[in-house]
């Protein structure tokens, strides 16, 4: 018998049968579903933290000298905190040599940056994210003003008392007029606003826009860090991705020798980059991808017993059919192919319902909820894959019992 003739007859038997057809799917129907929401929601998540939360805070070929990581996924041991605190301070010296250590068309910032209070005339005080930077923050973030202008060389050189403001911050200070020209006071001391930023999105609900920039030797610095000449980070962004790794290693070489490390001393500072600020979250991801693969073959399980069952039953049904079409010359072969490809063609449309209710509950999921979903192909290729499997196994018993049958007996069987 033909293949895609051992389809059509199934296909006809399931279009006669199809209230048993329907429960018979209803197993791996439900379980590719939930294999296909959960994946989603995994990756979706994945994604989310990749692209919209360190995504926006760590640039594109970039990675950020720090005395301590600035993003921590995951618990960090009491151990680990005491360790951070020990550490020596990123300084505005370390950041010349830091910088002469580095291959030429290489891009820099330093910054720092911390929550303080800012008001106006025309509004209460409210606590912003302030950030002041000397070098080519903007350049390095992709950073573009909607409004107004950047930061001249000169301002920035000068530390010129001069600030951009984020389009959150707008509407609560400026609610009425517009804040260009216009001034805000932090900490006592006046600062004139010169242009607003872009918005920089959100990520979990938290909106990136309450921001204020300031020239590095502007005033506000001292705010930042309280100790003098400390700052928080130098970001460092090279041209490809293939160079990131040697910008790396000239920095640690740097930085090594500044604190005058020894060869079996561990780094006390940090090269924070996308991939290491990721690590702890790809290794839950993993497992979560596991979980989410693993709990739904409970129920494949389950319809995978269903369908043996109902071929079974199939097969006591059908036996004079069996019997007829082996006194009309069919194989063996041709029976253990019939009843094999009918189980796999009934488990793989369960496979395909089950394909499509997932990515509807995913994108569902996505629109009524904060939660991110993403409906990764691979997903899609393992529930068919997986539909298929179920199939061939649970068809497999049953339809070796129907190529066995004795054409004589099973033409006398009522």
């Amino acid at each position: 018998m033909h293949f895609f003739e051992a389809i059509r007859l199934a296909l006809d038997t399931i279009r006669v049968q199809k209230l048993k057809s329907f429960f018979t799917t209803l197993g791996v129907c439900i379980g590719v579903m939930f294999l296909i929401t959960v994946v989603s929601i995994v990756n979706g998540m994945g994604k989310y933290m990749q692209d919209e939360l360190v995504g926006k805070l760590i640039a594109l070929n970039s990675f950020e000298l720090r005395s301590r990581p600035n993003i921590n996924i995951g618990d960090v041991s009491r151990e680990q905190w005491m360790e951070y605190n020990r550490r020596q301070r990123i300084m505005e010296s370390d950041v010349q040599p830091v910088v002469d250590a580095l291959g030429p068309g290489t891009l820099w910032a330093m910054y720092s940056s911390d929550g303080i209070k800012v008001e106006s005339q025309y509004s209460k005080p409210r606590t912003a994210d302030v950030t002041a930077f000397e070098g080519d923050y903007f350049k390095i973030k992709k950073f573009d003003v909607t409004e107004g202008r950047e930061f001249t060389p000169d301002e920035l050189t000068n530390g010129s008392s001069v600030v951009i403001l984020g389009p959150d911050l707008v509407k609560r200070l400026f609610p009425t007029v517009s804040p260009i020209d216009h001034e805000v006071k932090i900490a006592g001391k006046i600062y004139k606003v010169i242009g607003i930023g872009e918005s920089l999105g959100s990520a979990f609900g938290q909106s990136f826009d309450n921001y204020i920039y300031a020239p590095f030797r502007s005033p506000v610095h001292r705010l930042l860090n309280r100790a003098p000449h400390v700052i928080d980070a130098v970001i460092v962004q090279v041209a490809t991705p293939e160079a990131l790794n040697d910008a790396e290693d000239r920095v640690r070489e740097v930085m090594r020798a500044r604190h005058k490390l020894h060869g079996w001393q561990k780094d006390d500072f940090t090269l924070e980059t996308s991939d290491s600020a990721l690590e702890f979250w790809n290794k839950i991801q993993k497992y979560l991808e596991l979980a989410g693969i693993a709990l739904p073959a409970i129920g494949l399980v389950v319809g995978a017993i269903v369908i043996m069952n109902i071929m079974l039953v199939a097969v006591a049904e059908r036996t004079r059919e069996i019997g007829i079409r082996k006194a009309l010359g069919a194989k063996r072969r041709d029976i253990l192919t019939q009843f094999l490809i009918e189980a796999t063609t009934l488990s793989t449309i369960g496979a395909g319902m089950g394909i499509a209710l997932g990515a509807m509950f995913a994108i569902i999921i996505r629109s009524v909820t904060p939660m991110p979903t993403y409906v990764a192909p691979w997903s899609i290729a393992l529930g068919v894959v997986i539909g298929a499997g179920v199939g061939i196994i649970s068809g497999v018993y049953p339809a070796g019992r129907a190529s066995l049958l004795d054409p004589v007996a099973a033409l006398r069987q009522e």
